[in-house]
Order: C-alpha cells, then sequence, then structure tokens
C-alpha cells in the first residue's frame, strides 16, 4: 500500500506516487531516459564517442548514395482536379449513433491523410474530438477483413448473392417469417427507406436495433415526462450555472464536441470585468467534465436519485413548481452535504432560465424524468435546452434483442443478418453466441474478423465510413450527404449497399441516395446536391425544435413506483465507455490505445478506479490484480488507485480483452462486461478479492515531469517555479495581475530577468507564437491526436510506454491540488515544444540538428541529429522525443498511406518535437508570395487549435499587434511556464480561474 508521506508546501501533485515519494517516481524525475538504451561504456571520452559517431555517420552516408533501382511511372493522363502534392478538401459526415459529425477530410491523390471538423456543420462547428480525429486510422487498419468468407474460409460476394438468391425467394414466400435482422442505431433517411424497403419486402421479419452504449434512458425518461421521446440539443452558452448528474457532456456523452463549444464559451474570461458560468458536477468517477468543475460532489452513482429528489424539495422550498415530494419517496433522501445542496438549490433558482441541468446516460430513466421537471420548473426548458423530434431516427432499444435472443434459442428464427453490430461480445450475459448456434443461417456485415464473425456462417467485410456514400441527420436535423473519399481499398460493402443486395435493389448505393435526396428536395435536386456534397451540409434542413410540455399526472404516476437501489454497505461497480476505445468501435486503433486516459493516464488497457480509502478498507495495493465475482462470472483486472473517486465504489470501462484478430486490440485489457447484466450499467453484489499479484501499468502521469526541486535550486530561490498559475474569479477581479506575480518575481533585477547573453531581436517578418487557455482547456486528448495524425507521431507499444518512451509531441500533465488526496481539485496543462528564443537545447546540440529560424521557430534538421539527445537533457519542459527503435520500419502497407506527405518520417535514433506545423506555416507563407500578398491572422492555423472543440489554443503571428494570439498574450492572465529562466518561450498560458460559489468556497 502506497504510504502518503508529510509533503508540506506540495500545492500541485501528479500521482500518489509523487506524494509517496517513491523510488519509481523519482527514477521518471531525476533520469530523461529512465528505460535507457544500449550505452556506450561510461569510460569514453565525449569526443572520442563523437568521432565515433561521426564516422558512423559518414559509413552511412556512403551507403545511403545507392540509387534505387526501382522505376517509377508518370499518370498517362493526370486526374481531374489532382495536382501532386497539392492536397484537396472534401466534407462529409461521420455518423456516431443517432447523431452524426460533419467534418472536413484532407485528400492526397486520393488518400485521404487528415479528419477536420467543418464550420458549417452544426455538431461540429469546424472542431473534432479524439474519436473523429482517429477513425482515418480505422480505414487504414490492415487486420480489417478484406475479402468474404464463409465458415472461416475464403469466398467471393458472387457465392454470397447465389446463396442469399435462394433464401430470398423463400422468404418471399412466407414473407420473411423466420428472418432476423440486427443492427446498431443510425439516423439516415437512406437507410430508413432501405430499412421500410425491407419490412415491405419482408413483412414478417423483424428489426431489432440496439447500441452496446445508447440514449435509451434519456429517451424514455423524456417519455415519461411528456409522453413522447424527444432528442435534446443543450445550449451551455446560455448556461450560467449548470449541474452535471454523472454526465461527462464534453467527453463521453452524445454531442461532446458541441457541448464542449458551447461551455467554453461561457468559460472565457478576457479580462476582470468579464464573467463566467459555475459548473456543479455529482459523479462516481473523475471525468472530464467533472474535471472542470467549480464544486465537484464524489458520491455513489446509486446515491444519485436521493440527491435529485432532495435538491427537488430544496427547490420547492425556494418557490419552486416542482412534483410533490410525497411521488419521490422512492428515491430516498440525501442526507449528507446539506450546505452543498441548499447553496445549489439557491444558485439555479438565481439563474432561472439561464442554467441547465444534465444527466448522464447511464441515469434511470425516472431520473431523466425528474430532471425534466426540475428543468421545467426553473424555465430552461426551450431556452438552455431544446428538443427535437426522434421520428425519423432508428433508436436503440435492448429490451427487443432480449426477448429476439429468447426466440433464437427457442427455434424461432431460421436466418440470423447481423449488420455491423458485435452481440457475441456485447450481449456475452444473454448467450448471445449460443443462440445462434440455434439459426440455420447466420450472416454477417463487419469490419473485422471480431467475436461475431468468427460465430456466423457468412462473414462479409463491411466499408468504412470514408469508402462509403450515404447520408445522415444530426440531432437537430441537419443533413449531410456522406461521400467516398477512396475507393474501398478491400472487397467490402456498406451497411446500404448490402441491404440493396439482399433487397435484389439494382442502383447503386449513390443512386439511392441522390434519390432520398429527391424525395425531400424535389426542387432544382440537381443543383442542391451538388451544392450540399460541396458544403458538407444542406442549407435549412435542421430541423424546428419541439415545445415541450410537462405532464404532471403522468409523471407522477410513473415515479410513484420508483424505487431507488441504494445499499450503503455495499461495494458498488460501474460500467463506463472508454475514453479510448469508447464501447470498443477503437479497440484496434493504435492512436487512441496509447493515448493516455485524459483522467487516469494509464494507456494500453483498462483499470479498475477506486478510492485511495476504499482500497485500504479491502486491503488492496495499487496495480494489484483483484477479482471481481458476482455469483456467476468472475474477472480479473488491475486496481488503480484515483484520487477523486467516490469511497465504496469501482469504475470499469468497456471495449478492452477483445478477440478480433487485431495486432492491437488482442493484447490489450481485459473484458469486463461478463459480470454485468446486458442491460445494466452497475452492480452491487459482487465480491472483490486481491491476488497479490502486483503488475506494471502504462501509466504516463509521471514521465517527462519538470524537475520542479532542481529548477528552484538552480535559480536559487526559497520555493518551487508555479507551473500552473490560477486564482478564483473574485480573487482575479480584485487582483487582476496575480498571474504576472510569482515566481520569477523573485529574481527580477530593475524589472528584468537577468540572462547569459544578450537576446537576437525578432521583430521583423512573421513571428510565430501559441497561447493557451487553461480556462477552457479540458484535457480532452482531441490536440494530442490531431498531432499524431498530422505529424506521422509513431505508436511505440506498451512495454515502450512503462519505459517512458512515448512519443506524442504535446502531452496534457493533469495535476490534483489540495491537501485532500481523496477528494482534489485539478488541473490541465498542454504542453508542447515552448519554441524558446534563448533555447537550451540549441547551445548543447554538437551538430547544429536542432536551431532557430528568424521566425522564432526551434527546428529540427532530422538527417543531422545523431542522437546524442544532449537537447532533451537540457530542456526544462521535456518535451522533445528520442526515437528509441525504427518504429517505422514494420509499418504495413495500409498503415503507410495514413501518413501525411507534408511531414518527414522520422527514424531511429532521431529527435523530434513540436514544429508548431511547420509544414503548414511554410504552405501558407508559399501560398502568399506566389498570390504577392501578406498572410492574415488566421491563414496559419496549427493541427492542435484547429481540431480543439475548447478553442482553447491560439495560433498566429505575434508580430502583428491585431492578431488574436497578440491580443491574448497582452491580457494580464499570461504567463510564461518556468518564466523565472527567461528563455523566451514563444508559448504563452492564460491563467486559470475557478468560480466558487462565495458560500461554498471554503
Amino acid at each position: 500500500m502506497i504510504e502518503i508521506k508529510n509533503k508540506k508546501g506540495k500545492q500541485y501533485w501528479k500521482s500518489l506516487n509523487e506524494l509517496a515519494d517513491t523510488p519509481q517516481f523519482n527514477t521518471f524525475l531525476q533520469e530523461e531516459f529512465p528505460g535507457g538504451t544500449d550505452e556506450l561504456p561510461s569510460a569514453i571520452s565525449r569526443k572520442k564517442f563523437l568521432s565515433l559517431m561521426g564516422a558512423s555517420m559518414a559509413l552511412a552516408g556512403l551507403a545511403g548514395c545507392r540509387r534505387p533501382v526501382e522505376k517509377i511511372l508518370p499518370y498517362v493522363a493526370a486526374p481531374e482536379n489532382i495536382i501532386p502534392g497539392i492536397p484537396n478538401y472534401y466534407a462529409t459526415s461521420i455518423p456516431f449513433g443517432v447523431n452524426a459529425l460533419g467534418v472536413v477530410v484532407e485528400s492526397h491523390e486520393g488518400r485521404p491523410t487528415k479528419i477536420e471538423g467543418n464550420e458549417k456543420h452544426s455538431s461540429s462547428l469546424g472542431k473534432a474530438d479524439a474519436f473523429t480525429q482517429a477513425s482515418i486510422l480505422n480505414l487504414y487498419d490492415p487486420d480489417r477483413a478484406q475479402i468474404p468468407a464463409l465458415n472461416g474460409n475464403e469466398s467471393t460476394w458472387d457465392a454470397f448473392s447465389e446463396d442469399w438468391a435462394k433464401l430470398k425467394e423463400q422468404y418471399s414466400q412466407n414473407k420473411g417469417k423466420g428472418l432476423i435482422v440486427i443492427s446498431n442505431s443510425f439516423n439516415s433517411p437512406s437507410l430508413l427507406r432501405t430499412k421500410k424497403l425491407f419490412s415491405k419486402t419482408f413483412p414478417k421479419a423483424q428489426w431489432i436495433v440496439y447500441d452496446a452504449v445508447n440514449d435509451e434512458n434519456i429517451y424514455n425518461g423524456l417519455h415519461i415526462a411528456t409522453g413522447k421521446k424527444y432528442q435534446p440539443v443543450y445550449h451551455f452558452d446560455k448556461a450560467d450555472v449548470v449541474l452535471s448528474l454523472d454526465a461527462d457532456f464534453m467527453q463521453l456523452e452524445s454531442n461532446s464536441v458541441s457541448n464542449t463549444i458551447g461551455f467554453s464559451s461561457k468559460r472565457r474570461v478576457d479580462n476582470e470585468n468579464d464573467s463566467m458560468n459555475r459548473l456543479y458536477a455529482v459523479e462516481s468517477s473523475l471525468s472530464v467534465t467533472g474535471s472542470m468543475a467549480d464544486h465537484r460532489l464524489r458520491i455513489q452513482n446509486s446515491q444519485i436519485p436521493s440527491f435529485i429528489a432532495t435538491l427537488a424539495n430544496e427547490l420547492r422550498k425556494l418557490g419552486n413548481n416542482i412534483i410533490s415530494s410525497s411521488n419521490l419517496k422512492g428515491f430516498g433522501h440525501y442526507k449528507e452535504n446539506k450546505q452543498f445542496l441548499k447553496v445549489l438549490a439557491k444558485d439555479l433558482t438565481k439563474a432561472k432560465g439561464k442554467s441547465l441541468i444534465v444527466a448522464g446516460r447511464n441515469q434511470s430513466a425516472e431520473i431523466h424524468a425528474l430532471v425534466f421537471a426540475i428543468n421545467e420548473s426553473l424555465k430552461n426548458n426551450n431556452k438552455t435546452v431544446s428538443y427535437y423530434s426522434t421520428d425519423e431516427m432508428v433508436l436503440s432499444n435492448k429490451n427487443n434483442l432480449f426477448h429476439a435472443v429468447s426466440k433464437m434459442k427457442n427455434n424461432e428464427y431460421s436466418t440470423c443478418v447481423i449488420l455491423g453490430a458485435n452481440p457475441v461480445y456485447d450481449a456475452v450475459n444473454l448467450d448471445f453466441k449460443n443462440a445462434l448456434t440455434k439459426v440455420k443461417h447466420t450472416i454477417f456485415l463487419g469490419s473485422h474478423a471480431d467475436e461475431t464473425a468468427q460465430a456466423v456462417n457468412w462473414h462479409l467485410p463491411e466499408s468504412h465510413v470514408l469508402e462509403s456514400w450515404g447520408d445522415t441527420r444530426s440531432f437537430d436535423g441537419t443533413y449531410s450527404i456522406i461521400q467516398p473519399l477512396i475507393a474501398p481499398l478491400f472487397d467490402t460493402k456498406s451497411m446500404g449497399e448490402f441491404v440493396s443486395i439482399l433487397l435484389g435493389n439494382d442502383d447503386t448505393y449513390h443512386d439511392f441516395t441522390k434519390k432520398t435526396f429527391k424525395t425531400f428536395n424535389a426542387s432544382n435536386s440537381g443543383s442542391k446536391w451538388r451544392k450540399a456534397l460541396h458544403d458538407g451540409v444542406l442549407s435549412g434542413s435542421s430541423y424546428k425544435s419541439k415545445k415541450t410540455k410537462l405532464k404532471a399526472s403522468r409523471l407522477a404516476q410513473n415515479l410513484k413506483t420508483y424505487s431507488a437501489n441504494f445499499d450503503e454497505e455495499a461495494i458498488e461497480i460501474t460500467l463506463l465507455p472508454s475514453n479510448s476505445t469508447f464501447d470498443g468501435s477503437y479497440s484496434n486503433n493504435g492512436w487512441m490505445m496509447e493515448s493516455s486516459d485524459p483522467i487516469t493516464k494509464v494507456t494500453w488497457e483498462n483499470v479498475a478506479q477506486i478510492s485511495l480509502s476504499t482500497a485500504k478498507k479491502l486491503g488492496i495495493a495499487n496495480e494489484e490484480i483483484i477479482t471481481i465475482n458476482n455469483g456467476i462470472n468472475s474477472i480479473s483486472i488491475p486496481a488503480w488507485i484515483m484520487p477523486g473517486h467516490a469511497d465504496n465504489s469501482i469504475t470499469l470501462t468497456m471495449g478492452y480483452g477483445r478477440n478480433m484478430n487485431g495486432r492491437i486490440a488482442d493484447s490489450a485489457g481485459a473484458n469486463i462486461l461478463p459480470i454485468f447484466s446486458f442491460s445494466a450499467t452497475s452492480i452491487s453484489n459482487a465480491s472483490i478479492t486481491g491476488t497479490g499479484t502486483i503488475v506494471n501499468i502504462a501509466s504516463t502521469q509521471d514521465h517527462h515531469g519538470m524537475d520542479l526541486e532542481r529548477l528552484a535550486k538552480d535559480a536559487i530561490q526559497e520555493r518551487l517555479p508555479d507551473i500552473v498559475r490560477e486564482s478564483s474569479l473574485d480573487d482575479y477581479q480584485s487582483n487582476p495581475d496575480f498571474a504576472k506575480q510569482y515566481a520569477e518575481k523573485t529574481i527580477e533585477k530593475d524589472g528584468k530577468l537577468p540572462s547569459m547573453w544578450e537576446r537576437h531581436k525578432y521583430d521583423t517578418g512573421y513571428q510565430w507564437g501559441m497561447a493557451i487557455d487553461l480556462n477552457v482547456c479540458n484535457g480532452c486528448n482531441a490536440c494530442s491526436i490531431a498531432c499524431q495524425s498530422e505529424n506521422n507521431i509513431p505508436v511505440v507499444g506498451k512495454e515502450e510506454v512503462e519505459k517512458g518512451r512515448e512519443m506524442s509531441w504535446i502531452r496534457i500533465d493533469r495535476y490534483f491540488k489540495g491537501d485532500d488526496i481523496d477528494n482534489p481539485e485539478i488541473a490541465l496543462q498542454p504542453v508542447g515544444c515552448q519554441h524558446c528564443e534563448m533555447a537550451p537545447c540549441e547551445a548543447v546540440c554538437p551538430v547544429a540538428a536542432t536551431t532557430h529560424d528568424d521566425e522564432g521557430l526551434n527546428t529540427m534538421v532530422y538527417n543531422r541529429c545523431i542522437g546524442t539527445r544532449y537537447c532533451a537533457n537540457n530542456c526544462p519542459y521535456k518535451v522533445r522525443r528520442f526515437n528509441f527503435h525504427n518504429y517505422t520500419k514494420d509499418m504495413p502497407e495500409v498503415v503507410q498511406m495514413a501518413q501525411n506527405p507534408d511531414v518527414t518520417v522520422r527514424f531511429r535514433g532521431v529527435m523530434e518535437k513540436c514544429t508548431y506545423c511547420v509544414q503548414r506555416i511554410k504552405k501558407a507563407e508559399i501560398t502568399a508570395k506566389n498570390d504577392n500578398v501578406e498572410l492574415n491572422d488566421g491563414d496559419v492555423i496549427a493541427a492542435c487549435q484547429q481540431t480543439c472543440p475548447s478553442e482553447a489554443i491560439v495560433f498566429g503571428n505575434i508580430n502583428d499587434p491585431n492578431s488574436k494570439v497578440s491580443k491574448l498574450k497582452e491580457q494580464n492572465k499570461n504567463y510564461l511556464l518556468l518564466g523565472e529562466l527567461n528563455l523566451g518561450t514563444r508559448t504563452s498560458y492564460l491563467a486559470k480561474l475557478r468560480n466558487p460559489h462565495p458560500e461554498l468556497n471554503s
């Protein structure tokens, strides 16, 4: 068990290892490369070492002089609209359940390489999340199913068509009796047409829809409250006070990109006269949303019903018209944190019409119904939250799958067609695999040879969305066309194409989609089709929101029978989607698997999150394998002690422990689904026992840390440098210059910081810089994945991450704050190369591989680098990464297609780091020069900046006083990381502000 030592003055800390001052933490802190490598003998002199390296470089140069013998051929006739070396951009849409994200995809000679948000689409507004960015790698996954297979043997589509023709004849005669289709949910007019045609052709067939992660409780809750299912769309940009009930609305809940954009707009503070929103979060496990909260209450999920009912009673006392407390007896009464509840109720009431309560998808339908009623009483409905029709959505219904499995076991189906879903994995507790053996003909359309593919007769490979035609609607009804960026890489079909084959439809799916477009856009459909295709959105296609009304008697009748299930003595185990794999859709995606979880900082596996107090109670050590047994099934998974986690609660994430013939997925984590019933997201009747086996977890939380004690000593300071600078909104308004009154002030002389030499002037031409607003950054990892996609950053694998060798150019440092280990505050800080004007790395490079250009960029000449790593050792920010191995040597050809041709691919023995996307800078400069114009602000957008949903990152020309980045750097909250070192860093930060309620600010 970790023993926390007395660490006075340790205001910010990254991990329990840091508080305990463990040898593991000190190893990462003191050694830039703790994993080491094959080192030369220590007795060798530096001069001798450099001469050896020089000789080896000379030999390498001789070997590299030979020209390749392969011959290349130019185009005979160049394809239309393609200029070699100049990318094209195409708008399309990526569906996520019944929502869709409008995107713009960069394509090089017909090869998609980068996904960005579409500014014209309501769900993205030009931004994207990590999952969207990583979708490009799913396209080039070498483990995708490539050809049809029958009983595990290679086959063809023609052979399947012949097989299906016999079955179709049978089902045409009996109207589809004995035929069942299982798919995930969708919101596509063309797929809806296809489904209706299927039902018309086979009226007695069944089409079952389910999602492993779904919003069923939200729709059912609104049905309880209003008599109809609606799709809520939240307007966080209109809300001054927000209460999140187990809702990670900025990361894992639906429509997270739009939610983050709206929330951040109310969080941004430009000067001391501005106001900002206030966020209350009530949750069991620390989430991305919870990390942003001004007040966070950690309670078990099973206590949330009693919490919301008690809040309703407090709101009623303040004159709000809410359902009678007699109808809420089954919810229980929350007896703790009475002051929190009273203050929250007053704050929500004061902000009537400008407040918002959001409940997470895991909360019951009754909770969502009650939340609707409270929002109604606070006059939030149709103001800070709008409601849209779900009539054209094909929604998930897990109960239908439950009943279908019973019928399968009773031999009521002779053919089962599964479209893209993975019920053998998702519905393991329905014993779906065994039920499938009772069906004579089983057909699966899927992208991988996954668990379901291995249990069927026919496995037919599914196309990626970037290889397909189709259409989508987003939550608010905005219509988009899905267009293929590339012809199918393998012998695959999309879901729409496949169902057309089942129906015998001869139209291509392009033509089918075009006909759908005409049905609701008949006049001038040709020109409107082309414009919608070009823009990625059909103008004016969004729905009008519905004016909802609470049906109080219906609500009361339903809530009277509700009974919350809470046992304060039991250990509650909660199921969540993963920040890396979601429901398993990204299990074989190396970028996502290696991207550290924003909260736990764990990579390559899932863990059992548990509080320190509960771990002590159970006698469990950090990283100890524990066994969780529900009486029927058991799982084994490492424990991960997590500050901020609720006591008597364990959180598990899904999407791991796969068996899908995937080189990434199959070795990662544990499948935790067997201990949960099919519809449940929590259990409380399981036993938890430690095994005594301690394993290594590939966590990055202590990697690349800045050695503050050493820096403080070198700077001759009495206290540590201030990495994260923050204040409350009230304190900022009374002391606007707080961010300037930190560590560097202690060593200033005559108002200036001491310098070793005279600084070079960078006052002409373009001068590039960046500002990062810590007040809106939520650590979602979108910037990190965008950087990985843009800059060809390699995946190194779990073992290398364990050694501290991950290659990400921008890391998100997560700090805990305060003395309460069980309930700390959170601070987040993205850190990439700071582009120092007086860069310590440059002074020690023996071959001038790292050097400065006249625009203020700290650049890398890769073919000059000999791998001494002196630069990394001399970097106080620890942002330089070293290629210990040639990570691209064995990269499959299909994965190489994802590489950005504008960025050099690095090899073994080379140092690399953030370049401010110099390729984008030079491209814009060349274009401007050719057009004989000056660059305007916004003409150069870094990859991290472009995707960031919170718009925390701003990049531009700091020599232009009117540029957005210059304006940010002029703010009184602006500061330099380790500014006391006087390195002239081009990246600066805007200090973080919190907005606690005065009555809770203790």
